[in-house]
């Protein structure tokens, strides 16, 4: 069964904020190995366990699509959370690498 779009959707934007994930926690590594502090510390925990949730939702789109496609409001909590996630994500990279 083919993904619809709104799974689609939901799993490019999964994809995306792993790609906005990764340079992130590059950079927190980067403060960490200088600053050595707790908060730095914590932005990597949230780096890692964001980078490691979306990962396995795309994962799961892909492996598990009839499990998503049975309910299009499944679909559209999905893509919301998604998107939410996404804004959240891109807005945290856009004053980290500023």
């Amino acid at each position: 069964m083919a993904m619809g779009p709104l799974i689609t959707a939901a799993a490019v934007l999964g994809g995306l904020n792993v790609l906005l994930l990764l340079p992130l926690l590059g950079v927190w590594v980067r403060n960490y190995a200088t600053f050595r502090t707790g908060l730095v510390a914590g932005l990597i925990a949230f780096a890692v366990a964001m980078l490691a949730e979306n990962a396995i939702a795309v994962y799961f789109f892909f492996s598990m699509q009839s499990f998503y496609a049975g309910d299009p409001h499944v679909q559209q909590a999905v893509l919301v959370l998604r998107s939410l996630q996404f804004v959240a994500i891109a807005g945290l990279s856009f004053t980290t690498l500023r």
